[in-house]
This record gives structure tokens, sequence and C-alpha cells, in this order.
């Protein structure tokens, strides 16, 4: 395996990728989902090999990459590093040479995007970011596709965050810069958007409210996290306290739009974050929203290997 002259190109937050870049990765999601619907082989990536890293377990980013990735043709080889030198002190550096050499994608959960970064500059082959405690993108860009897929574009829509300020929602307001839509943010006090470690630098996309059902008055879209993310256990019990009126509850998905969704990137806790009669109810597209991790996630492997596959148009007949 040879190294790129220009550098491997990552993806360890939204905004490495361009509107255009977005939109392709859409089309070719909705292409290669038909396909697995139709139980059509689609196997690009034959013979390929992506490493999984993980530091913080998890469900739907294991289950998704490694079926993802066999189900492109390839092979996907699980690392938990408590399992690997990586665990015993190796430099990130270090790591990023010699893995690096022995596969041709890598994706990495881990705990600081300072981490995945020292690791992606040592890199001969593209990283994609799995999940930090900065940023969540793989989780966003599902999320906007499900949305797409029900709704259509989401340029110009409202989405409403309820919740901490973690890292999903973080991602939600860089994607908003590059889609052009708006985030009502609502946090309770002391858990407010850090605009420098989100990565953004204006309000032009995004608002907060101190009042939660305010926040979701008239969004196309509510959405919620777990009030205590991985790596903050604990602060658990001072979180229950601190976010006892940010559940999303019946009245505050009835102040939003009448046909706005409700999603949730999972794992949830009914009578925490959000009530049962929401996440279950018939705006509730989390189960989508959980598969399409899957599917888009082909695409974003697909892309960073292989470039932008355009599809051959099939000669009509008689032309």
């Amino acid at each position: 395996m040879t190294k790129n002259q220009s550098g491997p190109r990552h993806y360890l937050q939204f905004k490495d990728f361009a509107r255009e870049d977005y939109e392709h990765l859409f089309a070719r999601t909705r292409w290669i989902k038909e396909q697995f619907k139709r139980y059509q082989r689609y196997w690009p990536l034959e013979d390929r090999t992506l490493a999984m890293i993980f530091e913080k377990p998890s469900t739907r980013t294991r289950m998704s990459f490694e079926a993802g990735m066999h189900q492109l043709g390839g092979t996907a080889i699980y690392l938990y590093t408590r399992d690997t030198q990586l665990g015993r002190g190796e430099p990130v550096e270090d790591a990023g040479e010699v893995i690096s050499r022995m596969c041709d994608l890598v994706m990495i959960r881990t705990f600081e995007q300072e981490i995945l970064s020292r690791f992606a500059a040592h890199s001969r082959v593209p990283v994609i970011n799995g999940l930090t405690n900065e940023y969540h993108p793989c989780q966003v860009l599902a999320d906007i596709y499900t949305y797409v897929e029900h709704r259509g574009s989401i340029e110009g829509k409202t989405v409403a965050w309820i919740g901490d300020s973690n890292n999903v929602c973080n991602t939600w307001l860089q994607a908003a810069t590059i889609f052009d839509f708006n985030v009502h943010v609502s946090t309770p006090p002391g858990y407010e958007v850090e605009p420098e470690r989100a990565g953004i630098y204006n309000d032009d996309n995004y608002e907060s409210f101190a009042d939660p059902l305010q926040a979701a008055r008239g969004a196309d879209l509510v959405t919620t996290d777990v009030w205590t993310s991985m790596g903050f256990e604990a602060e658990t019990k001072e979180r229950k306290r601190d976010f006892e009126d940010w559940q999303v509850d019946p009245e505050m998905m009835g102040a939003a739009k009448k046909d706005a969704l409700f999603m949730h990137c999972l794992p949830a806790h009914r009578g925490e974050e959000v009530a049962a009669e929401v996440i279950d109810g018939p705006r509730s597209v989390v189960w989508d929203e959980a598969e399409n991790r899957l599917h888009t996630q082909k695409a974003l492997m697909e892309f960073l290997l292989l470039g932008k596959i355009i599809p051959s148009k099939k000669r009509k007949v008689g032309k």
C-alpha cells in the first residue's frame, strides 16, 4: 500500500466535508440502501480492510461499521484498546504509523478529539471519527439523511436540540452552517453550548433558549440524547436533578409542528430524557435513524476509498 502524495482524506468532524460532498453521499446512500433491500450484492470494497479501534464500547457503531464493511465486500477488524499496545502506553502516533500500513481504512471511537487528530496525522489511510467527546459526525450524517428520507430537504428548517450540549449537539451546529438550517438549543444552566468547543464561530444558524418548550415551538425536528454521556457517569445523580425539566414529552412535541419528527441517537432512557409516548409514538423515526447509520457509513467508506462514484446511465432503447 502506497501513501497518497497529498495525504488521505479524513472524516474527523462534520465540517470536514462541503455540502456538495454530502449531497453526493446522500445520493449514494439512497442507491446503496436500495441494493441492500433488494438483496443485490455490491462489493466495491472487496479485499479492503477496515480497522475499528474502540476506546469507548458501542452497539450501533460497531454493528453498523462491521456489517457495512462486510456488505461492501470487505473485512472489518475489531480492536479494543485495552487488548492492544495502545492500552499499555504505546504512543498514538506510533499506532497510527503501524496500523495504517496494515489496512485501508480506520474508524476510531475514543474520548478526546486530540487523540483522533494525532492518529490521523500519522495515518497513511483515511480515518473516520466513530465518536469523540467533542463530535459525532457519523450520527448526524445518518440523522440528516433520515430527515431527508422522510421530509425532503432540511434547508431552512428548524431543529430543536433539547438537553446536554454534547458531541451530537456540537455536530448538529456544524451541520446547520453547511445545510443552512436553524438549531434551537435548550440546556439547563451550566450546560450551555461552548462555541469554540463546538467548532462554530457565529450564531447565524442557532439560538439558545432557557425554556425547552420555547425551543421546540415550531420545530420541524425535535431531537435529544441521554443526560449523562459516556465518560461522565460520576455526574449521573447531579445531572438527573439538573435536567429534570428537559424531558422531551408529549407537551413539547405538541409545541413543534404537527408533522415534526422525533430523533434520538440511542441508547435511550425512557422516563428521563424522553417520554415513552414520544420515542414509541407515531412521529418517532429512531429505528430508521439507527438503520441509516449502516447505509450512510457504507456510502462514507466508499467515498473515502474510491472517491465520487457516478452511476452509469443505462442506454434507452432506440437511443
